[in-house]
């Protein structure tokens, strides 16, 4: 049987040739050109490339009837969190991750607990179905219903998933699967971005819930085209250090769910078990107040958590250092904090750090950051239940932070008693057990903490 042609398309004007060359000779760019299946000889079209929807004629918007998309839980709360309360028929969701970060054993569990309602297919590329058997035993998992697929052969996977038909598939992973349509390796440009499109198509003509496993790159990026984010309905990563038990999945893209959302797990002996209470992940123990010390309401998602930064400063070279915050934001927080509140650190080493290693990006940790270098500089604790929040600006105003009730509702139950926040997320009604400042600026946010 004679394979199929193949030619290298440009990525840059589109020009083609028939055999791979360095320079594209229609545009001269370098490196451009992408190694591609040949149009066969007399074909009318190509099913490969029909769109995913049914062609539909031209309507008006507002005519179009709008459905809420059906959901059905995984039977793993966290996880339902982040996928927007579960999986969709037809959905096609890539999760990424480090090597070792427990991708693997959380989808396994998923399909344990999913396999109870529907039919699951798990194809795995990289381990024999002995090692997965072995994983599950390992779990406790009794895997009675949970069909396994050892193969990275696209046009077999595609075979099973039609002979099969599972509702839920998890592909793991997309970098080692292959089509013969191609002569390149597994893994590289043109099979994981042509598997993954025919997986999506099968996905949505089906109504088969599918799920992508992604290898990163060193930088923590998935591994492949970016094209690879914009095929799929839904992207998550896996983030978590390896010398801690917790996991963080984050949603960076959700058509189906809000974007930004996290799921929080514990890396236990029978699998990942998710955190109901993550705040307490993050929040030292400190038997007394300690200087350097200041708890933020942070946001992810929709979910207030409650962040321990820490701030050590220090006589020395002037040095700035954070971990788990920006630090060219520190070094602004800092000219701030001298030119409007007088509080100089020109001759001192400023250390910030996040405790529990999540990492903040909102800006309304600017004020707490603020607060705790205060704290270690004079070397006075704050007060014991303190907690800040609030960006603070160049010219030294207190900016309100969004949806600053729940953060207050958040620290409240939690038994925090003092809060300094910005003068515009002040609660029109008080709320128990909490005592507010509000603050316009960051020379009276000082003044407020000195008299505490």
């Amino acid at each position: 049987m004679a394979k199929d042609k193949t030619i290298y398309t440009c990525s840059e004007c589109g020009g083609s040739t028939p055999r791979w060359l360095g320079k594209c000779p229609s545009c001269n760019a370098w490196n451009s050109l992408v190694e591609g299946p040949a149009e066969p000889a007399g074909a009318s079209k190509n099913h490969r490339f029909q769109a995913l929807a049914k062609s539909s004629p031209v309507a008006t918007l507002s005519e179009i009837e709008a459905v809420d998309t059906a959901r059905t839980p995984t039977g793993i709360e966290e996880l339902d969190r982040v996928l927007g309360g579960g999986i969709v028929a037809g959905g096609v969701t890539l999760i990424g991750g480090d090597p070792g970060v427990g991708k693997s054993t959380l989808l396994l569990q998923a399909l344990n607990a999913l396999s109870r309602n529907m039919k699951v297919l798990y194809v795995t590329g990289e381990e024999s179905g002995a090692q997965v058997a072995m994983r599950a035993r390992r779990l406790g998992l009794p895997g009675t219903a949970v069909r396994v697929l050892a193969e990275i052969n696209l046009e077999r996977i595609l075979a099973t998933l039609a002979a099969e038909a599972p509702q839920f598939c998890v592909i793991d992973s997309i970098q080692t699967v292959y089509t013969e349509q191609l002569t390149s390796a597994p893994g590289s440009v043109a099979q994981v971005r042509e598997c993954a499109a025919l997986l999506t198509r099968a996905a949505k003509a089906s109504g088969c819930s599918m799920v992508l496993v992604g290898h990163v790159t060193k930088e923590g990026a998935l591994a492949g085209p970016r094209v690879l984010e914009h095929i799929v309905d839904t992207v998550l990563y896996f983030e978590g250090d390896t010398h801690s038990s917790f996991r963080l999945v984050r949603a960076i893209k959700n058509r189906f769910g809000a974007v930004n959302e996290i799921g929080v797990f514990a890396m236990t002996e029978k699998g990942l078990k998710g955190v109901s209470n993550p705040s307490a992940i993050f929040l030292s123990a400190h038997a007394s107040p300690v200087p350097g010390s200041c708890v933020l309401v942070t946001l992810e998602g929709t979910r207030p958590l409650l962040v321990e930064l820490q701030a050590l400063v220090d006589v020395g070279g002037a040095r700035r250092l954070s971990v788990g915050l920006d630090r060219d934001r520190l070094a602004m927080l800092l000219a701030v904090l001298h030119r409007h509140a007088g509080v100089a650190t020109n001759d001192q080493d400023v250390f910030v750090n996040a405790v529990g290693g999540v990492r903040i990006s909102e800006p309304a940790a600017d004020l707490a950051v603020l607060l705790a270098i205060q704290s270690s500089l004079r070397g006075r604790p704050l007060p014991r239940g303190f907690l800040a929040f609030g960006e603070v600006g160049l010219a030294g105003e207190v900016r309100p932070a969004p949806r600053g009730q729940e953060r207050l509702k958040e620290a409240a139950k939690l038994g925090f008693s003092v809060a300094v926040i910005p003068k515009a997320n002040a609660p029109k009604k008080p709320i128990e057990g909490l005592t507010v400042h509000a603050v316009e600026r960051i020379e009276e946010a000082m003044d407020c903490v000195r008299g505490l």
